[in-house]
């Protein structure tokens, strides 16, 4: 006699892997030949990058280097403008001292390059589609994210989301520790399904974040100094407030470029409303995102993945500051979307791909040009930013549909 299942099928979030969705032995063989060989040639672009306070390595000889010397004292920096990031972050700056054979310099590469490698072999392992992905995107920033350290951040939430859906204690916290070290990873638990698998994520991301600040509020001093330089920060130029403050220089406004705060921004009639109108329109994003969430009835593997990605896609567009770094975050998530055939941001993912590669070419090939507001600078920023708007918007509507809209 055959027996017949009663009642609903199985939640699809239980689906099985689909085969094939790990490399191939010769496909795994490809794609880390590129990895290496990509690697190589960002590390070569390292090596002739111009050395000391100037160049897009500047950052980690002068500033990441002085931060360091700071924190083995045992004080977060104090009063300094250009310390702007949470305290979990003195993990990743006092990492290098770890090798203590190489340079300052030189054990932050080594580090970065295996975050890197970390995150391919991750998403390799989920799914080979993201990892191409990621190989492939990340050499078109040219040397930057070997010079940042957001390949480390963006480590933590890669893991964070492909551990979320089986082991929601494991990627809370990883999602936790991350918001300490830049806040965005916290994002990577937004989607979880509701019920069990949401309260364990949640729960352990804010007592992972807790215990850490606690720890590093005990070791430390000033841990939280941070948040007033980040409120003093005001339109940077690379931003979509910045873009529209460009265009209307070429129309007549007398603002000017400075740098401040550690970063190139805009001064001069406006500024403060076109900065208080990108915190109203990140309010708007948060607003969205929790009224998704609200609305949300229809879960599928890839749902976390999306959610997080459509999530740091407003935050982004919604900035008052959009580094080119910020594009290693989009590449990262993309790429996860990518590892599960349900994801609805497959389109939204490639986009990342043009968008990486006009990022390296407004920093570091043609920031002069971005800097002075010239015709190539100028239309080089309102394609990119024009891009991300309409990833972003993209990216929302494809989410909303697949997971609140009305079925069918």
């Amino acid at each position: 006699m055959t027996t017949h299942r009663i009642g609903p099928p199985p939640p699809a979030f239980n689906l099985p892997p689909v085969p094939g969705t790990r490399p191939h032995p010769l496909q795994a063989a490809a794609l880390g030949a590129l990895w290496a060989a990509t690697r190589v040639g960002m590390l070569a672009l390292l090596l002739v990058d111009r050395v000391g306070d100037t160049g897009v390595a500047g950052e980690v000889h002068t500033l990441y280097r002085r931060w360091y010397e700071q924190l083995v004292q045992g004080a977060f920096p104090l009063d300094d403008v250009t310390w702007q990031y949470p305290p979990g972050a003195a993990l990743v700056f006092l990492s290098p001292g770890a090798l203590p054979w190489l340079t300052y310099f030189q054990a932050f590469v080594a580090l970065t390059l295996a975050a890197d490698a970390v995150i391919t072999l991750a998403l390799a392992r989920a799914g080979v589609r993201g990892a191409w992905l990621w190989v492939c995107g990340l050499p078109l920033m040219l040397h930057l994210p070997y010079a940042r350290y957001d390949v480390q951040v963006t480590a933590v939430a890669v893991l964070a989301l492909l551990a979320v859906r089986n082991r929601p204690l494991i990627g809370g916290a990883l999602a936790g520790l991350g918001a300490m070290i830049k806040v965005w990873p916290l994002l990577t638990v937004l989607g979880t399904p509701r019920g069990r698998t949401t309260r364990a994520a949640w729960i352990s991301a804010a007592a992972s974040a807790a215990a850490l600040l606690a720890v590093l509020s005990l070791a430390f001093t000033h841990s939280l100094d941070f948040l007033r330089q980040q409120g003093a920060r005001g339109v940077q130029i690379e931003s979509l407030g910045g873009t529209a403050l460009q265009l209307a220089r070429k129309a007549g406004w007398p603002g000017s470029v400075r740098y401040q705060y550690g970063a190139f921004e805009f001064v001069g009639p406006h500024v403060p409303s076109v900065a208080r109108i990108s915190l109203l329109l990140t309010v708007a994003a948060v607003c969205w995102l929790l009224l998704w969430r609200l609305r949300a009835s229809r879960w599928t593997p890839a749902t976390p993945f999306d959610a997080a990605f459509a999530a740091v896609l407003l935050f982004t567009v919604t900035s008052r500051v959009i580094s080119p770094q910020y594009l290693i975050w989009l590449l990262g998530l993309a790429a996860v979307c990518l590892t599960s055939r349900h994801t609805t941001q497959r389109p939204v993912a490639l986009l990342m791909l043009p968008a990486a590669a006009l990022s390296a070419l407004a920093y570091p090939v043609l920031y002069d040009d971005v800097l002075a507001g010239s015709p190539r600078g100028l239309l080089l920023m309102v394609v990119r930013n024009g891009l991300l708007l309409a990833a972003a918007l993209l990216s929302c509507r494809r989410l909303w549909a697949a997971s609140a809209g009305r079925a069918g």
